[in-house]
């Protein structure tokens, strides 16, 4: 058995290294490849999730139908395939991101209101730069820190493969953003709270724990909302500012800034998170297609005798 185990170590760190040179591989061919091209291939990778591979498809479909209930099918169809042709572009564009000038990030994701955030960078205190999965999200962790004045610290999930986990963190590191693990969160706001931060955090995902969940009323079904940002920001008293992101044209993004709250010890509890919710539904109905559809976003079954917000 020892032996087995012994075997099974250097197979994984093999396939490690393997697939790490593959990711190097097709970074630098994306690299090379000019936007225009990079979308031809986006359309083919399109047709491939949706009418081949069929990636969570039925998920999509179940999303929108639940959402817009008054739509005809024929308007889900429309949003679900643009939906997809999203998806594509976010994956291709997230490759090209690792080749990209800092010029060319500025031109292709800009923050159009920094002047937002100013009083916080002014008077040194750091704040909760708050998003949700619509248009390129990824790009708004290389971005932010070449056009906000305080460091950009992003919470996520680490990957398995430590060495590809080591080239995103470099890759990031170079727009002056340092990723922080989702399991050490609260070590790192007491980290860098005092160190004139901008702490990125997405809330739209599914809850993993739904006793800490905080129900709204969003997109006109109850759904269960991580507490993370409302938790940090009273923990802290920290401003809590909403980055809304607006694809112009395929590849060009602008960012606008809206403060939810620069009180959040003032705000009932569940009021951020509501603020938050409603931001984001706003957008949604704006711009459906734009959203991440394919997360399974309300697997969860409201509680009995739960309350829920808005």
């Amino acid at each position: 058995m020892k032996f087995l185990t012994n075997r099974k170590r250097p197979y994984n760190c093999s396939m490690k290294i393997f697939s790490t040179v593959f990711f190097l591989l097709f970074v630098i061919i994306i690299g090379i490849i000019p936007f225009r091209l990079l979308y031809l291939i986006s359309d083919f990778f399109r047709l491939i999730l949706y009418y081949i591979v069929g990636y969570r498809r039925e998920v999509v479909y179940q999303n929108l139908k639940g959402c817009f209930p008054n739509k005809t099918e024929k308007e889900i169809t429309t949003i679900a395939k643009k939906s997809y042709s999203n998806l594509s572009d976010i994956f291709i564009e997230s490759f090209k991101s690792f080749t990209m000038t800092k010029s060319q990030l500025i031109k292709r994701y800009t923050f159009v209101n920094p002047e937002e955030v100013a009083p916080f960078e002014t008077a040194g205190k750091s704040y909760i730069l708050a998003a949700g999965h619509h248009g390129n999200w990824e790009w708004s962790s290389v971005s932010a820190g070449l056009q906000l004045k305080n460091q950009m610290v992003g919470l996520y999930k680490p990957l398995s493969n430590k060495y590809l986990d080591a080239i995103i963190k470099r890759s990031r590191g170079r727009t002056r953003t340092t990723l922080a693990s989702i399991y050490e969160t609260h070590k790192i706001f007491s980290a860098y709270n005092d160190q004139k931060a901008a702490f990125m955090m997405a809330g739209d995902q599914n809850p993993g724990n739904i006793k800490k969940s905080i129900w709204v009323n969003f997109m006109g079904r109850p759904t269960a909302f991580l507490n993370g940002i409302e938790r940090y920001a009273r923990e802290y008293d920290l401003p809590v500012v909403f980055g809304e992101a607006h694809r112009i044209k395929r590849g060009m993004y602008t960012i606008h800034l809206t403060t939810l709250t620069d009180t959040p010890r003032e705000l009932p509890r569940g009021k951020i998170t509501l603020l938050y919710a409603q931001k984001l539904e706003q957008i949604i109905n704006d711009v459906p297609e734009n959203w991440l559809w394919s997360h399974k976003r309300w697997k969860m079954t409201l509680p009995e005798g739960t309350n829920v917000l808005g």
